[in-house]
């Protein structure tokens, strides 16, 4: 995501001006409902989502994309992010082995000293 926003930044891509609009064809079919009332809430306000919250999937993302039909709200992934904020991954915000998982953070070393045919014949009982 973040080579994205950096390719987003250097070329001025808007996906708004592009002319992307959320369909259910090309998004809100293919998330939950809750995303769906989620977005109509960033984009239409807490009404329109009242107004949709009731119906079956496929005729909540049909009326999704009409009320966010000229609201410019785009799906997280295709928002330009701000110039002026630094643009971070998981691994820049947090510290040392704590953005490693836990089998390459080395915290398991008391396993390594087990003994492996000790397990295999356990599992072979």
């Amino acid at each position: 995501m973040a080579e994205a926003d950096r390719l987003t930044r250097a070329t001025g891509l808007d996906m708004v001006d592009a002319g992307f609009r959320p369909t259910a064809e090309n998004y809100l079919g293919r998330v939950p409902k809750t995303r769906i009332l989620e977005a109509v809430r960033e984009g239409a306000g807490e009404g329109a989502a009242q107004l949709i919250d009731h119906l079956k999937k496929a005729d909540m993302a049909r009326e999704a994309e009409r009320l966010l039909a000229d609201t410019g709200w785009l799906p997280e992934p295709l928002r330009m992010v701000d110039a002026d904020e630094p643009v971070t991954t998981d691994a820049q915000d947090s510290e040392g082995d704590a953005a490693l998982p836990a089998f390459l953070a080395g915290d398991d070393e008391e396993e390594e000293d087990e003994d492996p045919e000790a397990e295999a014949m356990i599992a072979a009982e």
